[in-house]
């Protein structure tokens, strides 16, 4: 069938159910091809609708079997029901509350979209979150319908011995003839069912215990294939961690007698917060030091850290729509990103929150894809999982900590649970919490939940030494967004201070302008201006410290300027930031520049100075010397330029100033490699990790030297790792350089990994980012190789989106070949799997800032994408979005 342009659904159009569903039972019988699933409603009309007699009840089903229906223990036969693609209709439902029970059939096996219940390499699993318990069984599948579910499954034991589902496990046997078993859970919260949850399998068991402040004993468990316990231990780790921390510092205590995470090797997404059961691609679950890398232990402390927080954020207080989706994703990176910062460095979490946001969500501001936090419409949902959502969403967050300061924070998020405990809120509900705990506005700021784009501070600053005054003034521009030209300003919370001579900050005092709390004003107009006094000397300005806000700011400083703060600014982030942006404006400098190599060469030096300080600054730690040796990513110099972008020329002055630049560093580069390289025995903590992750920053920028003597340093590092942090750092490295071992390397990795479907992905991954010319070639070969499944997410984004997503360079061949080649692929995907071919369209979100040529061939291979004869809704509204004009 033609895919057609379906009509969008509207925030406006919200209104409540017209009937509520009290108690699901469920009784399901877990088969490989035909799975029977018994449901019995409980269902009443909602007292807040306006429902009136002839009120049809509406349930929604996809991809389903019917068996049978019962209405208060009577069947029920046509035209009592009508049946359609997208769900089951009973015309005239009584008036009274009743019991509604369907019988239904699924196809576990046949599930390549893995939305509803499939397997995973021969674990049954589920996936609910958008709209995925429709594929389950009828029902009001919205997040406002809030239930209690009491869940029967029935398995083979021998395939399925382990049979897990939401909420407490209430009893368990054997069936006759003891060739299947079932077990039953009990879930004592309402939750709608976007996160119920079912795991059959054959698992291992990694098992623990908390005991939480009011001494309750919670069981743990982590269910991972067999073979692979040992490496949950890390996991298990960051689960008690954030449970302690989640009371400690929001006072939120877990609330079942048993806490379960399962991890499978198919899933769409990273993990998902199921009540009680957690269901986690196993990437995210299993580390060791030698199959894992610092990066994976990070995310796995995170994410684990993050689906628990759910538990309140989320799960006990949901959405009222999905266009509420910020209001527990958003809220929740806020808090994972806060455990992360405490368990870590908090600077460098800071900088990797911020980097992330600027690669991901800012360019979704900037083009075609770009929608508030809270949009205002969706035609699928699925494409509503997007980095304005959870990461600015996060960022908005934070701004209201940052102007009510922590104490208020805490009070308005107390507030918070205490008032909407087991409901389904709205953002506008959030926000008020905070109003009513501190007694601030919040009427204007809440139009960071309903304007798109990326707020512009143009900011001048001038300085009167007679009057020992200075006025800083902020032109603040919110460029047009698709479906909305004008925009009011935003309120932005903008933390700074005017650093002295010294290097110290000046002890100003504001005389014009709204200082919220000391040391962040108040951005509120198109232009404000603000004045201060007891300024003794020229200041330099240090703008937007610790990133206070998630914008872009503008103000004239030299480089001079730069590497005066890049070595005295006590705000660490700013220092980075000057770090950051001296690197990105040598590089783009390099472009128009007549004498290229002079300019290099002079900027360079200044550069290789500053960083040189830091690197013998005993008062900085490892982790983040290695934040300031990572110059700007090809990446990020092209999101600076903005327009008329050429990755390829970008490329070569990237290369050519990071080159001069080790070339200055060189015996400091050398002392901080031979420094860093001592034989430590491994640990995931951030201590160990920082270390190595200076050593490998060092390593990094060596190699872009590339001489015999560079590539030679690098294959030892590879030979001599003794964990995957190093080895795979290398075999990134080693891809991306014609070295000699670069083949030799490549197959010796394959073949001591093979066997590990994890690990392979590194593989994958680090040949689609090399920015070598064959690339291409490689990748489309690799496709066909026998450990690549185009059915398998992981697979999917470790070589086709690792390619279209962190290869800038290939990607953006002028030829066209890449956005060719990604149009391709994204059409066979999507006939398997709708979510992840949307999200590999992403790539193409900032193809309006190419140069001409570059930018036409991306739109042609777009509009070939939109001719295709059969495109999923998902695909469909991604590529009608991207195409607009």
């Amino acid at each position: 069938m033609k895919s057609e342009h379906p009509k969008p659904v509207l925030l406006a159009d919200y209104r409540p159910p017209e009937y509520l569903i009290d108690t699901v039972d469920l009784d399901i019988a877990l088969d490989p091809i035909k799975t029977r699933v018994v449901s019995k409603l409980s269902i009443r009309r909602n007292p807040q609708s306006k429902i009136t007699g002839k009120t049809p009840l509406k349930l929604d089903g996809e991809l389903l079997e019917l068996e049978s229906i019962s209405l208060n223990g009577k069947k029920l036969r046509r035209p009592a029901y009508t049946v359609s693609e997208t769900g089951l209709t009973i015309p005239a439902p009584p008036k009274e509350p009743f019991t509604l029970e369907v019988t239904t059939f699924v196809n576990p096996e046949a599930n390549t979209a893995l939305q509803g219940i499939y397997l995973s390499r021969g674990v049954y699993c589920s996936q609910c979150e958008a709209q995925g318990f429709r594929r389950i069984t009828y029902f009001l599948d919205r997040p406002d319908v809030l239930a209690r579910y009491t869940v029967r499954l029935e398995a083979d034991i021998a395939m399925a011995p382990v049979l897990l589902a939401n909420g407490n496990p209430i009893a368990r046997g054997t069936l006759a003839g003891r060739k299947r078993h079932y077990a039953v859970w009990h879930d004592p919260h309402p939750k709608p069912s976007y996160l119920f949850a079912i795991v059959g399998g054959d698992l291992a068991l990694l098992a623990s215990m908390f005991t939480t402040r009011s001494g309750r004993k919670v069981d743990l468990g982590i269910y991972v294939e067999h073979g692979k316990e040992a490496r949950a231990h890390w996991a298990m780790d960051s689960l008690k961690r954030a449970m302690r921390w989640d009371e400690t510092r929001f006072g939120r205590e877990y609330d079942l007698d048993v806490f379960n995470i399962v991890a499978v090797s198919d899933f769409n997404m990273g993990a998902m917060e199921n009540k009680g059961l957690n269901i986690f691609n196993d990437r995210l679950i299993l580390a060791s030091p030698e199959t894992a890398t610092d990066a994976n232990y990070e995310s796995i402390e995170s994410v684990v850290a993050h689906e628990y927080f759910h538990n309140w954020t989320g799960n006990r207080i949901t959405c009222r729509d999905w266009f509420q989706l910020c209001l527990k994703e958003g809220l929740t990176v806020y808090r994972d990103q806060e455990f992360s910062a405490e368990s870590r460095s908090r600077t460098v979490q800071r900088i990797t929150d911020v980097r992330q946001l600027r690669a991901l969500q800012f360019p979704e501001d900037q083009g075609p894809l770009a929608h508030p936090v809270r949009p205002e419409s969706y035609i699928e949902i699925n494409n509503f999982y997007t980095p304005t959502v959870y990461e600015k969403g996060a960022e908005v967050v934070r701004m209201i900590e940052t102007i009510l300061g922590r104490e208020k924070f805490r009070a308005g998020m107390d507030l918070y649970f205490d008032r909407h405990d087991g409901q389904a809120v709205t953002i506008e509900d959030f926000v008020a919490c905070f109003a009513d705990a501190s007694g601030v506005d919040f009427t204007e700021f809440m139009r960071w939940y309903t304007q798109s784009g990326t707020p512009e501070l143009v900011c001048d600053l001038t300085f009167d030494r007679r009057r020992k005054a200075a006025e800083l003034t902020v032109h603040q521009t919110l460029k047009p967004s698709p479906g909305k030209a004008k925009k009011q300003p935003q309120f932005v919370p903008l933390a700074m201070a005017l650093l002295g001579e010294n290097g110290k900050e000046m002890d100003i005092a504001v005389e014009e302008g709204k200082e919220i709390r000391p040391g962040v004003l108040a951005v509120t107009h198109h232009t404000t201006k603000f004045r201060f006094g007891n300024v003794t000397s020229r200041p330099i300005p240090s703008l937007l410290r610790n990133f206070s806000a998630p914008v872009n700011v503008t103000i004239a400083l030299s480089d001079d300027d730069l590497a005066f703060m890049m070595h005295h600014d006590s705000d660490l982030f700013n220092r980075w930031q000057a770090s950051n942006k001296y690197a990105s404006r040598s590089i783009l400098a390099h472009l128009d520049a007549k004498r290229p190599k002079t300019l290099i060469a002079s900027k360079a030096s200044k550069f290789a100075a500053a960083l040189e300080h830091a690197l013998h600054d005993s008062t900085l730690d490892d982790a983040y010397k290695a934040e300031l040796l990572k110059l700007p990513a090809v990446a990020d110099v092209a999101r600076e330029k903005a327009v008329r972008v050429d990755h390829a020329a970008i490329f070569e002055a990237h290369r050519a100033f990071s080159c001069a630049v080790a070339e200055k560093l060189a015996d400091t580069l050398d002392e901080v490699y031979a420094h860093t390289s001592n034989g430590v025995k491994f640990s995931p903590n951030a201590k160990s990790a920082g270390r190595r992750a200076l050593r490998n920053a060092a390593l990094t920028l060596m190699t872009m030297r590339g001489t015999g003597d560079d590539y030679a340093r690098l294959e030892a590092h590879y030979r001599q790792a003794s964990n995957m942090t190093d080895a795979a750092h290398a075999l990134v490295l080693i891809a991306g350089v014609d070295s000699p071992a670069r083949d030799d390397v490549l197959q010796d990795f394959f073949e001591r990994w093979k066997d590990d479907h994890l690990v392979i992905d590194m593989w994958f991954a680090a040949q689609a980012q090399s920015p070598r010319t064959e690339t291409l070639d490689e990748v489309k070969a690799l496709c066909a190789h026998p450990l690549f499944k185009i059915t398998t997410p992981n697979k999917v984004r470790a070589l086709i989106g690792a390619f279209a997503m962190a290869n800038p360079l290939q990607f953006n061949r002028a030829d066209g070949a890449g956005y060719d080649f990604l149009a391709e692929k994204v059409l066979e995907i999507d006939a398997l799997n709708p979510q992840v071919a949307a999200r590999m369209l992403g790539a193409f979100r900032s193809y309006r800032s190419l140069e001409p040529k570059r930018k036409g061939r991306a739109k042609s291979a777009l509009k070939r994408a939109a001719m295709a004869t059969r495109l999923s809704r998902d695909c469909r509204e991604i590529v009608s979005r991207m195409l607009e004009d």
